[in-house]
């Protein structure tokens, strides 16, 4: 049975990089699929990305060993370019990145709705890693 109001969960960090940069890392498939995984087991070797108001996106997801692998996609449903990208995940999920650019540094926040097969605490703890990785990612680019 599916939940009438699913959790909601947040995470966040600081790029040190201004927000232009930050927007291209995270929107461009050339930079996403060299961030896009949650562990050094992982990586993304293709991604898609129509960013505009009912555009899709996908992104190939796999463990480097050819073990499992899946494609993580969406059509998005508001993009404010430097702003915030909202999108709706294939199993009706919502998700929102929020782009505040703070000095020359720029605040990540992405909120989604939590899916029910895994704890939220492993969710929160994937996408954390995630968003991790790009920040460090972000900030080793040198465009």
């Amino acid at each position: 049975m599916g939940a009438a109001n699913p959790v909601t969960i947040t995470v966040q960090t600081i790029v040190q990089a201004p927000v232009e940069k930050v927007w291209e890392c995270w929107t461009e498939p050339r930079h996403i699929t060299k961030w896009n995984q949650a562990s050094d087991d992982w990586h993304a070797p293709h991604a898609e990305n129509d960013l505009r108001v009912g555009g899709k996106f996908v992104t190939r997801m796999e463990a480097k060993d050819g073990s499992f692998g899946f494609d993580f996609g969406g059509v998005y449903d508001e993009v404010k370019q430097h702003e915030s990208i909202a999108y709706t995940l294939g199993d009706d999920r919502k998700v929102k990145i929020t782009f505040v650019p703070k000095d020359n540094c720029t605040q990540v926040i992405e909120s989604f709705d939590a899916e029910e097969t895994h704890a939220a605490e492993m969710q929160q703890a994937g996408w954390q890693a995630i968003l991790d990785n790009f920040k460090k990612y972000a900030e080793s680019v040198k465009e």
